[in-house]
């Protein structure tokens, strides 16, 4: 059985966000959570603790209740390097500051 995990607190406040905001898409479109559950393939139980931002609750559910709703494509994004500010200004500083051609062999400098 595996250790229990208690998230930080950051983690914590984001996934009850995410579950507030999938509970407000579902009533801004009016389904039932008993739709939205058959839809995600999941139970209506799981339902309500994706809707309160559970963090033992798989990221394959959350990601069938997103595709429910039709939200799915953000998720895709979540990693995407064009909203990786970090790894896109760590990737810069590795650059060369200088970049030489090779010149080919038997050439000669003088000409």
């Amino acid at each position: 059985m595996p250790t229990p995990h208690t998230p930080p607190a950051a983690v914590r406040r984001s996934l009850r966000k995410l579950g507030a905001d999938i509970h407000d898409a579902r009533r801004r479109r009016k389904l039932p959570m008993a739709v939205v559950a058959e839809r995600a393939f999941t139970s209506r139980s799981t339902l309500q603790k994706v809707e309160s931002g559970d963090a033992n609750v798989s990221i394959g559910i959350y990601a069938s209740v997103l595709q429910a709703l039709g939200l799915l494509e953000g998720l895709s994004q979540v990693a995407d390097i064009g909203n990786d500010i970090v790894g896109q200004a760590l990737a810069s500083a590795d650059l060369p500051k200088h970049v030489h051609l090779k010149r080919p062999a038997g050439s000669s400098r003088d000409g």
